[in-house]
């Protein structure tokens, strides 16, 4: 008599350790501490793209159509981009020669661009402030929008097209090369650049 209770209060013993121990789904790396009165969790934030820029229809390193620099039309080329990362609040767009004679030469400058525009159309005016919202700031020789590519006779020279994400919106009434480059110190997300040539 004593060995069968023996024998059913073991087994029932047996069947509570398998089946408490497997109510629990989650495994150690998956717990937490609870949290504490007042504080919501804390969520990741949304993933994002990496940042990319194309300009017109040309591949890296390509040469800049004559229509985009003082041998043409003089018109601004199209821009676009993709992949701009979460928590940006405005995007800035340089264009720059980095061979020019007397050192860096910036060719045009936009800032406080919206991070929900994809890019800018060809033939940009130069206007104070584009029809998206976004401040045209003032190239090397103090004009306003774009200024095309004219190295000198002979020689060929890179010209640099730079996108870059904020975490914050720009206020400034009116911008150079030094304001602008002192507004991305520290506020900068993510940045790109795409390379492009023009001899003449």
């Amino acid at each position: 008599m004593h060995i069968r209770w023996f024998m059913i209060f073991a087994l029932l013993l047996s069947v509570f350790v398998i089946f408490g121990g497997c109510t629990s789904s989650t495994s150690p790396s998956e717990s937490s501490q609870p949290a504490q009165p007042g504080q919501q969790p804390v969520q990741s934030a949304p993933a994002s793209g990496t940042l990319t820029l194309s300009v017109d229809s040309l591949n890296p390193g390509a040469v800049l159509h004559d229509v985009y620099t003082c041998k043409g039309t003089m018109a601004s080329p199209q821009v676009a981009w993709s992949g701009i990362p979460a928590g940006t609040k405005s995007l800035v767009l340089i264009l720059e020669d980095p061979d020019a004679p007397n050192g860096l030469y910036t060719h045009w400058l936009v800032y406080n661009i919206p991070p929900t525009t994809g890019g800018l159309d060809q033939g940009q005016t130069n206007a104070k402030v584009l029809p998206n919202g976004a401040p045209q700031g003032e190239s090397s020789n103090g004009f306003r929008g774009y200024y095309p590519p004219c190295p000198p006779v002979g020689s060929t020279h890179r010209y640099i097209f730079r996108l870059y994400a904020l975490d914050l919106y720009l206020t400034l009434p009116t911008a150079d090369r030094a304001k602008i480059d002192e507004a991305l110190a520290g506020h900068t997300i993510a940045k790109t650049e795409f390379i492009t040539t023009f001899t003449r």
